[in-house]
């Protein structure tokens, strides 16, 4: 029985689309034809349809039809293999090839009629015409990757883009002229660059000029095309001076004083190397139009600056522009060996569509060396393409030969109408090379003797381009000359310029969102901040976080959590840890700040504690029950994040520099989780101010506290964090009591500028019924870096200085023993230690014979080696665990007997 016997009568136009369709989304077509097209393999099948055998004859003209359609979906998917887009270097060969034989085609097919044309745009048609356009719109300087997304409006909306050119726009002659002169302002730049300045590091961008077109015509379609009114830009080294003074204006004379090695004129800083920078800039354009450009400063650590990037972006989004991502557009520019190699790469990319991180979709542009310092591509990544990561959201790539201008202004073009359409990322692969060494001192050719033989004789893309316009006759030669000797003229006016300054500046990143902060040294970190707030408006909000709103309804377990804060303001006035906060972020709220929390299982708390998005028992919607005070004047935002410590930080991080009037907090799961976002730490947190002369209040809580649970749940090695303390760059503190957490996040809003805040925060201690504050005590009172003992100073011969969970072990020690003759003092902010205070503290005991720092930490770890380097007013003894691999040991009875072991010490008695 022949069920497909229809074919003979249906239009082969009308099963090519249909075909078409099934190969982008095969549940988008009818059953029956899905039960043929799963079947069909260039070849006549046996199809088995509803358990009955099927033997069906295909017509030969459809079956050539069918093998056409083969051959262009094989162009589709497989067509960036096949393309011209590397310049200096053969490219490796893939199987099979997209040669017609391997789609049962043959050379006296070529002047056959195939309705698979419309496919492509072309209606009835030749094969061989077929196939000429699918080598213009595959195969020549633009890789085109998009076959795997899973969206078929997607894949529609590139194939009808790819087939209105062919992939090949033409362009008028005043456009040409545009992307002509943007290369001319690369090549004539780097090429003065190498004369002035030979041997010194630039990170030359000769290789990959076309880059600077690219983002001059990413910003410019952006604006007029789209109405966008800011970009961020992140970027490694390469390029960057380039980008500096030929897209966002830096001037010239400025970036040669930073060659001639000058001081900096603010003695305050020591500044950073001159493809560290950043800039921010008002750009106007011709039509009126003006864009606010922001190229964030980055560390040698390539990929660093992606996640800040978007954080400046998500944080301009939620404040600026009120949600709406169209106006604003980040665009991070990575190497090929970074992209494939660095996995904060994977890190961002996953967030790219998360809810407390998604930016509108970013435009990613690789600039594709082809080499990684002196490593081959072929030793740097095992995929296929240092893009290949892109492919884990299913974005689109568009693989660019960096040699061929008009390509890679189409492919940006692309790019933006793709992410302003879909609001997803893109990717845009340009293939170029580099001229000299990975730095300009470096000697490629040790490690590349044939690459670099080939380079030396190549052109470069200015050559290359203007040669094609002379040939085409849009320009002469005289035209040419011209335009690079009047460049060439600017850049020596400049250069002479810069010989008569005396020292190089550091222009502030974002200096327009911190008119209202003023830089601080030591002085002002330790000057009191009143940061009460009206008991009447904290119950108010205990009231608001208390109370299920009209139509929800909680789950019990949740409703019992309600009616617990409800006690503990208005029955017993006992706040613990959790409610203090909530309190804090409350009061902040009706201030007018905004609060942004991130990090693993945050809305809930690691453990259990906080509560701050609740659900509804019936539709789940999420609640914030801090977001329903009628009394608010902010907003608070709070997301758990993906399992990533590194890439989250770094969007926080950013968030916080975009609105330094957000509390903007990243927590841990537990405070050693930290680690996996040192570089985070170690370059931006603590050395920013210094580098970039930019301020920022980030805030990160780091859950720490020994309470036998191994050595990867103890300790949130503070020590690490206590090392980068340098004079005044950020603040690490050790809280124990809920009004004092309470009063170190209002503080933290309420002061003239901002720092970066390490907050060693509790576990065991967020349900310690001596833990607890009142209403009353943050009502009054103010952060305390020093918290004094209580007891008869006359009687105290040892004075016991500690921080954190661990004052309640000895506290509870000492009750036992009903010893008065040990003081427990805490230091509550271990940086800056505030050491006025301090010394009225050490004043009052006069008959201290003893003074020692206790700690459960081992000895090498904690706060004692810190300790012993800064806290100079009296000479301390430690009382600690003994030095140690690993924080903790696994053994909960081993891990008791070793914090014994210290209290014993402490108060110098042994345990039996």
């Amino acid at each position: 029985m022949d069920k497909f016997s229809f074919l003979n009568a249906t239009h082969t136009s009308f099963i090519a689309d249909l075909y078409d369709q099934y190969l982008v989304n095969p549940d988008s077509v009818e059953p029956s034809w899905r039960s043929f097209f799963q079947g069909y393999d260039l070849a006549n099948e046996n199809y088995s349809i509803d358990g009955e055998e099927v033997s069906v004859e295909i017509p030969e003209h459809l079956n050539k039809e069918f093998q056409v359609l083969d051959l262009i979906n094989g162009y589709k998917t497989r067509g960036h293999l096949f393309t011209k887009t590397n310049p200096v270097r053969n490219r490796r060969t893939y199987e099979p090839t997209l040669d017609i034989e391997n789609f049962g085609l043959s050379k006296d097919d070529l002047e056959t009629q195939f309705d698979a044309g419309e496919v492509i745009g072309l209606g009835n048609t030749s094969l061989k015409n077929i196939i000429y356009k699918l080598e213009e719109v595959y195969c020549d300087s633009i890789g085109v990757e998009y076959m795997y997304i899973r969206k078929p409006e997607i894949i529609k909306w590139w194939q009808d883009k790819l087939n209105e050119n062919n992939n090949h726009p033409k362009y008028s002659v005043e456009s040409k002229k545009y992307i002509l002169s943007k290369l001319n302002q690369a090549v004539t730049f780097e090429n003065f660059l190498q004369t002035k300045y030979v041997g010194q590091k630039r990170f030359s961008l000769e290789g990959g000029e076309s880059l600077i077109p690219a983002i001059s015509v990413v910003l410019f379609n952006a604006v007029l095309d789209y109405d966008v009114k800011e970009c961020v830009l992140g970027m490694a080294h390469r390029g960057r001076l380039s980008t500096l003074v030929n897209i966002f204006r830096k001037p010239f004379n400025e970036l040669f004083s930073e060659f001639e090695g000058k001081d900096f004129e603010d003695e305050d800083i020591d500044g950073d190397v001159k493809y560290h920078l950043g800039l921010t800039l008002d750009k106007t354009y011709q039509n009126g139009k003006t864009l606010k450009m922001n190229l964030v400063p980055n560390p040698s650590h390539l990929e660093t600056v992606a996640p800040v990037a978007e954080g400046i972006t998500r944080a301009k989004i939620d404040k600026d522009y009120n949600g709406d991502d169209s106006k604003i557009l980040p665009i991070i520019v990575h190497g090929d060996a970074a992209i494939a190699g660095q996995g904060i790469a994977y890190e961002v990319i996953q967030m790219s569509q998360l809810n407390g991180y998604k930016t509108g979709g970013t435009i990613h542009i690789v600039v594709n060396n082809q080499i990684g310092f002196t490593t081959n591509y072929l030793d740097a990544r095992s995929s296929t393409y240092c893009t290949d990561v892109g492919k884990v959201t299913l974005s689109p790539v568009l693989h660019v030969n960096a040699d061929d201008a008009e390509a890679v202004v189409h492919a940006v073009e692309l790019a933006v109408d793709y992410r302003m359409k879909f609001k997803r990322d893109i990717f845009i692969d340009l293939l170029g090379y580099r001229k000299y060494g990975h730095n300009e001192g470096d000697e490629p050719r040790f490690t590349q003797p044939k690459l670099y033989k080939a380079i030396s004789k190549h052109s470069n893309p200015l050559k290359i381009y203007t040669d094609k316009l002379i040939a085409e006759g849009t320009i002469d030669e005289a035209y040419s000359k011209k335009i690079v000797a009047d460049f060439k003229e600017k850049l020596e006016e400049e250069y002479t310029i810069s010989k008569e300054s005396d020292s190089s500046k550091v222009r502030e990143f974002m200096e327009e969102r911190w008119t209202d902060f003023n830089r601080q040294k030591l002085d002002g970190m330790l000057k009191s901040v009143d940061s009460t707030y009206p008991s009447e408006n904290l119950k108010n909000i205990a009231k608001v976080v208390s109370t299920v709103p009209k139509g929800v309804k909680f789950v019990r377990k949740a409703e019992r959590i309600l009616a617990g804060r409800a006690d503990m303001v208005f029955k017993t006035d006992t706040l613990d840890w959790g409610m203090a906060e909530t309190l804090a972020y409350g009061s902040l709220l009706e201030e007018g700040f905004d609060v942004r929390i991130s990090g693993q299982d945050v809305e809930r708390g690691t453990f259990s504690h906080r509560h701050a998005i609740l659900r509804d028992e019936i539709s789940e919607e999420r609640i914030n029950l801090l977001n329903t005070n009628p009394f608010n004047k902010g907003e608070m935002y709070i997301y758990n994040s993906l399992l990533s410590e590194y890439g989250v930080l770094g969007f926080d991080y950013g968030y916080a520099m975009a609105n330094p009037n957000t509390l903007t907090i990243w927590e841990a799961q537990f405070g050693d989780f930290s680690n996996g976002a040192q570089i985070i730490f170690d370059q931006y947190l603590s050395a920013a101010e210094d580098k970039w002369k930019m301020q920022n209040g980030i805030v990160v809580l780091l859950p720490h506290g020994y309470e036998s649970q191994g050595s990867e749940h103890s300790s949130a090695r503070m020590e690490r964090y206590l090392q980068m303390c340098g004079v005044d760059n950020m603040i690490v503190a050790d809280c124990t009591t809920p009004a004092n957490f309470f009063h170190l996040l209002r503080r933290q809003m309420k002061r003239d500028f901002r720092k970066p805040l390490i907050v060693l925060t509790p576990k065991s201690l967020l349900r310690h019924p001596k833990a607890v504050s009142s209403i009353g005590e943050l009502e009054n009172g103010q952060f305390q870096e020093v918290i004094d003992d209580t007891i008869n100073p006359d009687k105290v011969k040892k004075l016991v200085f500690c921080t954190g969970k661990f004052y309640y072990d000895l506290l509870t020690e000492r009750e036992s023993l009903k010893r008065d003759d040990v003081a427990l003092v805490r230091i509550e902010q271990l940086f800056p230690l505030h050491e006025e205070k301090i010394q009225k503290v050490i004043d009052r005991y006069k008959n201290v014979e003893k003074y020692v720092w206790a700690q459960e930490e081992p000895k090498n770890m904690g706060a004692w080696s810190y300790m012993l380097q800064r806290f100079e007013l009296v000479k301390l003894e430690v009382a600690s665990r003994p030095y140690a691999s690993v924080p903790a040991p696994g053994s909960s009875t081993r891990d008791k007997k070793r914090q014994r072991q210290v209290i014993d010490s402490v108060f110098d008695t042994t345990s039996k």
